[in-house]
């Protein structure tokens, strides 16, 4: 795993503090670089839980450092305009913890920072905005974490009776693939004051755009009849099908069709032997045909 000085872990909490402690412990054994630890988390109006899990994890780093090397903890308690998030019962929170994430990671990512995300704790919607936040801001050498833990383990560890493992199958870090949308989109990381909403159907907009363009890479590739033929396809037709609308025999279908996938897999940047069938076609090409090209 590659090292950098500026390594941040970002966790999502809940009431056990011990996922901190299991995640930081575990990137550190894989040879991450963590020089600052960020816990997101809500403020329930009982607290008492959520409090006892910060003063738990606030002994564990003592005058910035955490097991005898530099490591600062901060605590970044979700916050909208009335202030700290008691829960996340409808979109309107759910927007104002989204932004709130999405500002946390961007300013991360605006001071250089390599982050790891583990998203094992706390409510299961602070994981997926977390997520949602880092397909806009993460590049290829961040990294996204789940955590497992055997449930007997888990159950003796509760509440952070126990805050350390020793290396053992107890406990296991998972990474979990991530395509990181903001690397090949960067315009989607500008839309800093734009709702979640605005900035997915931005996304949904470029790649609908890039779609559309390797559509028209391989139509400019064919000939009339293997054009009417990928039309058919696209229609949701299937080879006998597209064999009785254009009088041909199946034998020729099949002909076009593999000139088509072809094509496809140049334009899609597919391995040669990629397997491609024909409702691939119907998949990638039935909304080019039926949504009429910007003027």
């Amino acid at each position: 795993m590659p090292q950098s000085n500026r390594s941040t872990m970002i966790v999502t909490l809940g009431g056990q503090p011990q996922v901190v402690t299991f995640a930081l412990d575990g990137l550190l054994e894989k040879g991450a670089a963590i020089e600052e630890v960020i816990v997101i988390h809500l403020s329930p109006r009982d607290s008492g839980r959520t409090k006892r899990a910060l003063d738990s994890l606030a002994a564990e780093f003592v005058e910035d450092s955490y097991a005898g090397r530099p490591c600062r903890l901060r605590f970044f308690p979700v916050r909208h305009a009335r202030g700290g998030l008691e829960d996340i019962r409808n979109e309107t929170e759910a927007n104002a913890a989204w932004l709130a994430i999405y500002h946390l990671i961007a300013d991360l990512k605006a001071e250089g920072r390599h982050l790891h995300v583990c998203i094992s704790g706390g409510r299961r919607i602070l994981a997926l905005l977390a997520v949602s936040t880092a397909l806009l801001h993460f590049d290829h050498g961040d990294r996204l974490w789940h955590m497992y833990t055997d449930p007997d383990f888990l159950e003796r560890a509760r509440d952070g009776a126990i805050m350390h493992v020793s290396q053992s199958d107890s406990v296991q870090l998972i990474e979990v693939p991530l395509a990181p949308w903001g690397a090949y989109f960067p315009p989607l990381r500008a839309l800093a004051q734009a709702s979640p909403q605005e900035v997915v159907a931005a996304q949904t907009h470029w790649l609908d755009e890039a779609e559309r363009k390797r559509c028209r890479q391989v139509i400019e590739q064919l000939t009339p009849r293997e054009l009417d033929t990928l039309r058919a396809f696209a229609a949701g037709q299937n080879p006998q099908e597209v064999a009785e609308t254009l009088c041909v025999t199946v034998r020729t279908v099949h002909a076009h069709k593999t000139k088509i996938l072809d094509h496809c897999r140049n334009a899609w940047e597919l391995p040669p032997g990629a397997r491609l069938a024909y409702y691939f076609l119907r998949e990638k090409f039935g909304r080019y045909f039926q949504t009429p090209e910007p003027v």
